[in-house]
């Protein structure tokens, strides 16, 4: 879960009854003048002149707001324009918490407030800060109702719900994936998750909820899966070796504010 940083501050020991005679040397406190405005651009610009390696040692804040400024340019649509901060800043608040377990610098990020003709799906180098590749379609669960622009709108956690969850997840090991769709079956390399976010998409490994390649989605328009971000099956190929055994996976949508309020990664509770 991700943590906050507390004030500090050094603790002041009270005179006892037995220093009550004693004079005491009050020394008036200094007043410390506001920096200039002129000097407050300096420290902003300061930031940038970190190279792409020196976001590893970069406070979580600063980490976030570099990777939107080298990445926000390069994605062609948002849903919401919170959709990448909210993105990287549970990439890094959980990459603080847990650096042992982000073992590979990748982040597989797909905005469901687009519809499922409008590819929404990217793969970033969080420490070089480029596009791996994206945009691209990418499959929503078939049991989240979609509107007509075929935008999820509901989404879940249950058991045997074959909706889309959102939330952060934990790239883990790859498999011999087998689906069926049309009657047929046919087979990708898969990928499977731990979901991060606890009530939002803890069930995720359970569910069967994993990262595949499916012929139902094309470069043109993604179809409904079972829950899963399923890609086209030859980028699967290529993406999915990438990110396994240590990447992130986010999943995002403007319409739950359930969950945009609540994720422990991303949100005020």
């Amino acid at each position: 879960m991700a943590a906050t940083a507390g004030a500090g501050g050094a603790l002041m020991s009270e005179p006892s009854h037995h220093d009550a005679a004693a004079t005491m040397l009050v020394m008036p406190r200094p007043v410390m003048a506001p920096a200039p405005a002129y000097a407050r651009p300096v420290l902003t610009a300061a930031r940038g002149v970190l190279g792409a390696a020196g976001i590893e040692s970069a406070t979580e804040g600063t980490q976030v707001q570099r990777a939107l400024a080298a990445l926000s340019p390069k994605v062609k649509k948002q849903s919401d324009a919170g959709a990448l901060e909210l993105a990287f800043k549970a990439y890094f608040g959980y990459k603080a918490e847990h650096p042992e377990k982000v073992k590979k610098p990748y982040l597989y990020f797909v905005d469901y407030g687009l519809g499922s003709d409008t590819p929404r799906g990217y793969v970033f180098d969080m420490k070089e800060l480029r596009v791996v590749d994206g945009p691209f379609t990418v499959a929503a669960g078939r049991g989240s109702p979609v509107n007509k622009q075929g935008v999820p709108v509901r989404f879940g956690n249950g058991q045997g719900s074959a909706s889309t969850s959102l939330g952060l997840f934990l790239a883990q090991e790859t498999y011999s994936f087998v689906g069926h769709t049309g009657g047929k079956a046919y087979r990708s390399v898969g990928l499977r998750l731990a979901g991060l976010s606890g009530k939002f998409n803890s069930a995720a490994r359970a569910r069967g909820v994993v990262v595949h390649g499916a012929p139902y989605v094309t470069a043109s328009k993604a179809g409904r899966s079972e829950g899963c971000p399923a890609m086209e099956q030859d980028r699967a190929r290529t993406l999915i070796p990438t990110i396994s055994d240590g990447g992130l996976v986010f999943l995002f949508s403007p319409l739950d504010r359930n969950w945009m309020n609540n994720d422990p990664w991303i949100g005020d509770a």
